[in-house]
């Protein structure tokens, strides 16, 4: 097994400084591109048909807006057994979709397509409060989960410094959360329950590495004969360079499992699909560095600090 020397805590400014960037330009292209709220979210109507072949998306949403007078989006994946594909037809706005106006659609559907047959599989709407609750219960249970893990690494790691363990990794994981948002964005997919989903994946996956980086400091500065704060950097350092390559290998690995998800969804046309393996990909591939190179050298920053300050003091 490979071993590294590589100094994390001298390079920390170098390891920040990439995230804010990264960071910085997220926000950009989210003020620019601006995040695409799902109907979960937003609110509106949806209608998802079964066909019984290929058909142009830009041509039904011209055809459905016509009948409607409608503003509307038009997805389509082919279907699972591959017999067929499946139609989203998804309306702006906050008025649901009446009887008379999925008659008008499917008599402008079957003038159109005389040798394709539509079959309504699913017909939904949200109304946009019922969208915003959903969003702000979402947002509260993240919350919850945050708390919650702060609490749980600060009693653990406590002969280390709790809190200062977990309120790095709480930043850590932040980081991570954003990031995956901002792929969302800049990949231009849905804000919906798939992210929620990416979003808690991420969670769990990000604080296990970091948690496994901190048992190692934990168990280094425990082995460490001087109990002087002035020892911590080396001892994060020995600690990362020692669980770097299991947390590269785990990462490479899991990446590699969610590339082979994601080019059978694209071949498949497996949108939902697609839209949970990219940005896990991203994900997996944050929550790595963010462990390795934000938590833990942000924690040593931070008990450094804290020492210095109390030195000062006495």
């Amino acid at each position: 097994m490979k071993k590294f020397n590589i100094d994390f805590y001298k390079n920390k400014k170098i390891y920040f400084a990439l995230s804010i960037a990264v960071l910085v330009i997220g926000l950009i292209c989210t003020i620019v591109i601006g995040p695409k709220l799902d109907l979960q979210f937003a609110g509106g109507a949806m209608i998802r048909y079964a066909v019984d072949g290929e058909v142009d998306s830009n041509e039904i949403a011209s055809l459905v807006e016509e009948a409607t007078g409608r503003t509307v989006s038009v997805t389509t994946n082919e279907s699972l057994d591959g017999d067929g594909y499946q139609m989203t037809v998804s309306f702006a706005g906050n008025d649901s979709v009446s009887l008379e106006e999925q008659q008008q659609i499917a008599q402008e559907l079957s003038g159109a397509y005389a040798d394709r047959t539509f079959s309504v599989v699913e017909s939904s709407s949200v109304d946009p409060t019922m969208g915003a609750r959903f969003f702000q219960k979402c947002i509260v249970c993240m919350a919850i989960t945050f708390v919650i893990l702060l609490v749980y690494i600060a009693l653990r790691f406590r002969k280390i410094g709790g809190l200062s363990a977990g309120v790095t990794a709480i930043i850590a994981l932040l980081h991570d959360v954003l990031i995956v948002f901002f792929a969302f964005v800049i990949f231009d997919f849905s804000i919906n329950d798939v992210f929620i989903a990416v979003v808690l994946t991420i969670l769990g996956y990000s604080l296990n590495d970091t948690i496994v980086i901190y048992d190692r400091i934990r168990e280094n500065r425990r082995l460490e004969p001087t109990k002087s704060v002035t020892a911590l950097p080396g001892i994060v350092n020995k600690s990362l360079n020692q669980t770097m390559t299991r947390s590269i290998l785990t990462s490479l690995t899991t990446f590699m499992a969610l590339l082979v998800i994601f080019i059978v969804a694209v071949i498949f046309g497996l949108t939902t699909v697609e839209t949970f393996a990219l940005p896990m990909m991203v994900g997996v591939v944050v929550g790595c560095y963010s462990s390795i190179c934000i938590a833990a050298p942000l924690y040593t920053v931070w008990t450094v600090h804290r020492a210095a300050k109390k030195t000062v003091k006495k």
